[in-house]
């Protein structure tokens, strides 16, 4: 193997291939370590984000437009009242069943469908999403619980421009249809909120069901509860006129209105009617809640005076005074204020179609008959709540 060189010096002679094995591999240059490394970290970094993003969807797969709401509805069928449900006081209360009875009864349960399915809203940024998926759920510090038609879509939507309120957009109607799914559930439906967010959300029928002072009590005694009110005459066609653009084929309202027209006896029984006796449905919350803890928004200064009304609810919330004229323009069109830029989008934003529809005429007999017989309750309510509405 070995061979004898000029000078008496002798060499081993060893395979090219084999010295290439024998010479120790150089490690990778420092550059691509720590390529590497900042290649892991892109990849830990964009996983958490997708994660993020997908927690945030799961928690509210149907953002509305001014906040993260879930928009899963987990309603059961309505329950019908008992017993305990009349207003025991009322002469006029007493249960007379008439041809109108069955019509009155698909009008609940089918009113509130709208205010479930409310319409789909511009997407929020891709920001607001990432950061939807922080923080925690918690139960509400703060509900609006009431009234139907009297304007707490438009409370809501104004108060989820505040970026210390985060709100569920649909309906939860736990404490009315699904409390027996327990608490739990009911946080489950919250958004995520951050230290020194509030937690609310909104079911106008809370206002009008017996159980739910005392099912709230029993959640936390300090919750905060907004009542928006409005004119109980205007209100009631403006909830049978929801119910017509539904079902064209009902009785007229001159009809529901009354048990008896010739002896002029309204019937309360009628839900379009009852919802508006504002003083009786305040007795049962206030067995269980101070006034101070109530705040009773009017839902004619909420079109009038938009930025005036919510500075109230700010206050009553203990939230800075963000929400102010700057916020609002009037829509002609639709005779309601709208947003000039909403949460996420940099569009202005109305209420959907369904709000501001155009009322059928109603007989003026029957209307005065109603502010007759809507008189005294409103005077009442006053009283008890320390404020004069203007109604009468």
């Amino acid at each position: 193997m070995g061979q004898r060189l000029s000078g008496g010096r002798s060499y081993l002679h060893v395979p090219s291939r084999l010295l290439l094995q024998l010479q120790p591999q150089p490690s990778p240059p420092p550059v691509r370590r720590k390529v590497a490394v900042l290649f892991a970290m892109l990849c830990i970094w964009l996983y958490m984000f997708l994660y993020s993003c997908a927690s945030s969807c799961a928690a509210a797969p149907g953002l509305l437009l001014l906040g993260s709401g879930s928009r899963t509805v987990h309603a059961s069928p309505a329950l019908a009242p008992g017993p305990d449900g009349a207003f025991p006081r009322l002469p006029f209360q007493a249960a007379l069943v008439t041809p109108l009875a069955a019509v009155k009864e698909r009008d609940e349960s089918s009113a509130s469908q709208e205010e479930q399915n409310p319409e789909a809203p511009n997407s929020p940024s891709p920001i607001s999403s990432f950061f939807s998926g922080s923080g925690s759920k918690q139960l509400p510090q703060a509900i609006i619980i009431g009234v139907k038609k009297g304007g707490t879509r438009a409370l809501l939507e104004f108060l989820r421009v505040h970026p210390d309120v985060r709100a569920v957009g649909a309906e939860p109607h736990f404490f009315d249809r699904s409390y027996d799914k327990g608490l739990a559930w009911y946080r489950d439906l919250m958004p995520r909120t951050l230290d020194g967010q509030i937690t609310m959300e909104k079911t106008p029928s809370y206002f009008v069901t017996r159980e739910a002072p005392a099912r709230i009590s029993a959640m936390s005694k300090d919750t905060k509860l907004i009542v928006v009110v409005r004119d109980p005459v205007t209100r009631a066609i403006s909830d049978y006129t929801q119910t017509l653009s539904k079902r064209p084929d009902i009785p007229t309202f001159e009809s529901l209105t009354f048990k008896n027209r010739t002896a002029g006896l309204i019937d309360t029984s009628w839900s379009a009617i009852q919802i508006g006796i504002y003083a009786k449905h305040l007795e049962h919350w206030l067995r269980h809640f101070p006034i101070g803890q109530m705040l009773f928004v009017s839902g004619e200064r909420l079109i009038s005076d938009p930025a005036g009304e919510l500075g109230r609810v700010q206050d009553f919330l203990g939230l800075k005074r963000i929400i102010t004229d700057k916020h609002f323009y009037f829509n002609k069109t639709k005779g309601f204020p709208c947003l000039k830029k909403a949460e996420g989008s940099s569009k202005p934003h109305c209420l959907g179609k369904t709000k501001g529809r155009t009322h059928p005429e109603i007989d003026r007999e029957v209307v005065q008959r109603l502010r007759d017989f809507y008189r005294p309750f409103n005077l009442k309510f006053y009283q008890m709540t320390g404020h004069d509405f203007g109604w009468d």
